[in-house]
């Protein structure tokens, strides 16, 4: 199997990230879309009608044997969307909530084909762990800066905040793509990686997933 060669329609600095250490072949395309939540909708649902919604509006700008890769992230808590916060304030709010509990990330993408007329698409849900940060954290790390770009106001590979505490799942998909999922429904489109993407974890954010090969298999992990 060839190797793809990809159009991500995503301006996510932490996908670019995530797909670089793999050594794939790929370049952006960032689409602007309407990410307001339907009245009602659930969580996991929205992440995948926008994840779809990017991959449409990016098909167009894609060449010959060329596949499209559109994602979406949010954080849920006790079913409620938390998105990227407007403001400091609201960075400090959302992460006092999530501090020293359980929520979910809901990680969505779709992968389209326009030459033969193909799409996929896959979710994982992660549930991650809080640790119990002080105000004083998280006054220092807001005022870092780092929160105002990311749902849910954090990021798991933040090392000097270290948000989370025994956390279990695909560490990429907290970061905003699930990189084990991607690769199976890459094969659906005669494509292979050619990576061992737990060695690509490990080696990049020190962390030996376990997860990984039961997701590369198959299963409904995250």
């Amino acid at each position: 199997m060839k190797q793809p060669t990809i159009l991500l329609a995503s301006g996510s600095p932490r996908r670019r990230e995530l797909l670089a250490w793999l050594g794939w072949d790929f370049a952006v395309c960032a689409v602007d879309i309407d990410e307001t939540p339907m009245a009602g909708e659930d969580p996991q649902a929205y992440v995948c009608r926008l994840a779809a919604s990017k991959a449409e509006a990016a098909a167009s700008h894609a060449g010959n044997g060329t596949i499209v890769l559109a994602a979406d992230t949010t954080v849920v808590h006790r079913n409620e969307i938390l998105g990227k916060p407007v403001d400091a304030a609201q960075a400090t709010a959302m992460l006092r909530r999530l501090r020293n509990q359980p929520h979910q990330v809901c990680s969505a993408f779709a992968l389209v084909s326009p030459a033969e007329n193909e799409k996929q698409a896959d979710l994982c849900v992660s549930q991650v762990p809080m640790r119990n940060y002080s105000d004083d954290e998280i006054e220092a790390y807001v005022e870092s800066g780092d929160p105002l770009d990311k749902a849910g106001a954090y990021g798991i590979q933040n090392t000097d905040f270290h948000p989370v505490e025994g956390f279990s799942g695909c560490f990429a998909n907290v970061m905003g793509l699930p990189l084990c999922h991607l690769a199976r429904s890459l094969r659906q489109f005669g494509l292979d990686t050619g990576v061992d993407i737990t060695a690509a974890c490990r080696v990049n954010l020190d962390y030996d997933c376990p997860v990984s090969y039961a997701i590369l298999e198959g299963q409904a992990f995250g």
